[in-house]
Formats: C-alpha cells, structure tokens, sequence
C-alpha cells in the first residue's frame, strides 16, 4: 500500500505571486481530512511530552495549525498578527521582506516571564517573519523551545538564520528552490 506523506498533499503553482516563484498551497493539505491529520499529529509529536506552556502561532495559514497543534496539546494559543489585528494594548516588531517592510505585533499579556513556547506556521522561506515572532515572544520573557513548519525553502535561507539564532527548528517537508 502507497501510504501519501504531507509533501503529497501539498499542491505547487508556478509563478505565483510572482513569476519565478514556485508557491507551495498547503490549503489542499488542509481540506483534506486525513492530510490534516497526519499534519498535525506530525507536527504536534515532538512537543508531546508537555514541556510545552503556549502555541504561538503566525497569521494566516499558521492559525490554522498552530490553533489545531494548540488544542491536541491541551495549551493555550498565541495569535502573532500583522500590525493593527488585535484589539489589545500590543508590542510589535518590523521586519523586512522582498518587497517591503513589515510589522508583526502580540498582546502585551499573551505571554509570562519563563513559558515555554512552540511557534508554528505554515511554510520557511527566508526566516524573516519567524524571526520577528521570536523577537516578540523573548521580549515578553518567553523561552522559544522550537519552531515548527510544515514547509522548509532551504534555499532561502530561513532554517539557518533562525538556528543562528539558538533556535531548534522542525519542518515536515522540504522543497528546493524558491
């Protein structure tokens, strides 16, 4: 039997947002129900052992899994939401990106000094939007145990920087190229 693994229900369009650029869709990873599973139970697995406080997770697709990872963990959810998103007193962090700057902001209270956090998000391309989160989550006294994605771009550079960084990072798949 030909068991399917996460990278297979990941589909690929070319030149999407750009030409040139091979964008990884996790959303028929998932709309499918058993992709979804295996995804969450892949991603979840090596924080099982409850060393784990919060689930801090990026928007959009992060929610998604970060929210399920959450909840299959029995920890509270951490929503890191682009600049303006979250009804309450805020920090935040800018960050650069290809095409710009921008700004990723947490609830001031979201997190207490010494909580072990895991952060997840769909997809590592250069690090740089993880790398804020990170920011954020220290400056509120938080302890990063690891980084979860679903998809690594080794490639772009993001699994190094954030290691440069001191942090362990876990990705289910990978895809060479941009």
């Amino acid at each position: 039997m030909n068991r399917k693994t996460v990278r297979d229900y990941i589909r690929t369009i070319p030149d999407f947002p750009h030409e040139g650029i091979m964008f990884r869709d996790v959303t028929t990873l998932i709309s499918d129900p058993r992709g979804f599973r295996i995804c969450v139970d892949q991603l979840l697995h090596p924080y099982a052992d409850g060393r784990i406080d919060k689930v801090a997770a990026l928007e959009a697709r992060g929610f998604i899994l970060g929210g399920a990872v959450a909840h299959q963990l029995a920890k509270g959810f951490v929503p890191i939401r682009k600049k303006g998103k979250l009804p309450f007193s805020t920090i935040s962090e800018e960050y650069t990106l290809e095409y710009g700057q921008q700004v990723m902001e947490i609830h001031e209270d979201a997190l207490a000094p010494g909580e072990q956090v895991l952060i997840v998000d769909d997809l590592l391309a250069t690090g740089g939007t993880a790398e804020a989160a990170i920011k954020l989550c220290r400056r509120l006294g938080a302890e990063i145990v690891a980084c979860a994605f679903v998809v690594d771009l080794p490639d772009l550079g993001g699994r190094a920087r954030l290691e440069k960084m001191g942090i362990q990072v876990d990705a289910l798949c990978s895809f060479e190229g941009e």
